[in-house]
């Protein structure tokens, strides 16, 4: 499993073509979008990638750029056509305060 963390000056394109390189792989099924950690598994569910977003939920420019990279991520995984899948749980009140 290959761990990547980020923090709030994250770059919103650069981080959309990231998980979208993974994402078209054949060997990825499912990105799992809970709050600050956004889990790439394979086939066997194993998990890939984990991408650890160690950001303050309560910022709302912070949440904007959240929600724009899963709008991105979403429209390319859902442009594939094929068995890849995405769970969001972005934003819960678990994670704001």
């Amino acid at each position: 499993m290959k761990e990547i963390f980020l923090d709030e000056d994250f770059d919103v394109d650069e981080v959309s073509s990231k998980i979208n390189s993974i994402m078209s792989r054949w060997s990825v099924q499912l990105l799992d979008i809970n709050g600050p950690s956004w889990v790439i598994y394979d086939h066997d569910m194993e998990v890939k990638y984990l991408f650890f977003f160690e950001v303050d939920f309560n910022n709302i420019e912070t949440r904007i750029k959240l929600e724009d990279l899963k709008l991105n991520v979403i429209h390319h995984i859902e442009g594939m056509r094929d068995d890849t899948k995405y769970r969001d749980n972005l934003i819960n009140s678990v994670f704001i305060d």
